[in-house]
């Protein structure tokens, strides 16, 4: 499977939350969203849903995170699993970078996506086969 890009899980909670303190970057993650059908992991899910009932000044409820779950999980999804475990793994020794940021170079690649959405990696990098754009670079 390809998919145009892979959305971190910083984008999808400027999606659910940035309305009222991030606009621009709200918009931004919702264009990303309407845009084209993108992949995720199973990782981004996890963490979307934990910061996005709890690291913001309003949170979502768990049911409405949930409902947020619900529709990424349609979505083209990489499951972690031991190799992608180990893949992440060479990816963090490789380029001296953490290995949860690692799991979702992975992630992406596994997903032939050529595009990683990210506001923490290291813009305009290329990871091997894979490339990351902080969306909300100048906003």
């Amino acid at each position: 499977m390809t998919v145009p890009y892979f959305l971190d899980s910083n984008v999808l909670l400027y999606a659910a939350l940035g309305r009222l303190d991030a606009p621009r970057k709200w918009a931004k993650a919702v264009e990303l969203i309407a845009g084209a059908e993108f992949g995720t992991s199973t990782q981004v899910m996890q963490e979307f849903y934990r910061n996005a009932i709890r690291k913001t000044a309003v949170p979502l409820t768990p049911a409405e995170a949930m409902k947020w779950i619900e529709s990424l999980e349609r979505l083209p999804l990489v499951i972690v699993d031991v190799p992608l475990i180990k893949a992440a793994a060479l990816v963090c020794e490789r380029y001296k970078i953490t290995y949860w940021d690692s799991a979702i170079l992975a992630a992406a690649e596994r997903l032939k996506a050529p595009l990683v959405y990210s506001e923490g990696l290291n813009h305009t990098q290329n990871y091997g086969s894979v490339r990351v754009e902080n969306p909300f670079r100048g906003l």
